[in-house]
């Protein structure tokens, strides 16, 4: 997978996918990063800010390791959420 390359460990993805499964939760995510642009995902400060409110909705504790390596993961992929193609790209990777 092309996030074990930036340090992140599959058990974290797959923590964070099984938590992702109860829908109060995913909507509380979603809620939480509605109306994030490309923009938004290219500065490092706002992802942070992001990765903070994400880590409070999912009761999950990231080591600042974990936090830098995605970090650079945002910011390498070049997230648009606005194109399908960078979605299904993503959704890929994590499935």
């Amino acid at each position: 997978m092309s996030y074990e390359k930036y340090g992140i460990s599959r058990s974290l993805v797959e923590r964070i996918k099984a938590k992702m499964k109860n829908k109060h939760t995913k909507e509380k995510v979603s809620a939480a990063l509605d109306g994030i642009t490309k923009r938004d995902l290219q500065n490092p400060k706002k992802i942070r800010a992001l990765m903070s409110k994400v880590e409070r909705i999912l009761g999950v504790q990231l080591t600042e390791t974990e936090r830098r390596a995605i970090v650079l993961f945002i910011l390498d992929q070049k997230i648009d959420p606005k194109n399908t193609f960078h979605l299904i790209k993503l959704w890929g990777m994590f499935r």
